[in-house]
């Protein structure tokens, strides 16, 4: 892996990468009348058992 490869993956990119995906799949799910991944919640900073409790 080079360099420039490296610290796109495990920087500012890769991590704004990981959150927009995150947040595409867990607006999906919702939109879809399912729960979102708890990976997806976490990458998002949301507490997976606290979205759970959340009621309409």
């Amino acid at each position: 892996m080079s360099v420039l490869t490296g610290s796109i993956s495990n920087g500012f990119l890769g991590r704004a990468f990981a959150v927009i995906s995150a947040a595409g799949a867990a607006a999906a799910a919702v939109e879809a009348h399912r729960a979102p991944r708890d990976r997806d919640l976490r990458t998002l900073g949301i507490d997976p058992q606290g979205f759970r409790q959340v009621r309409r």
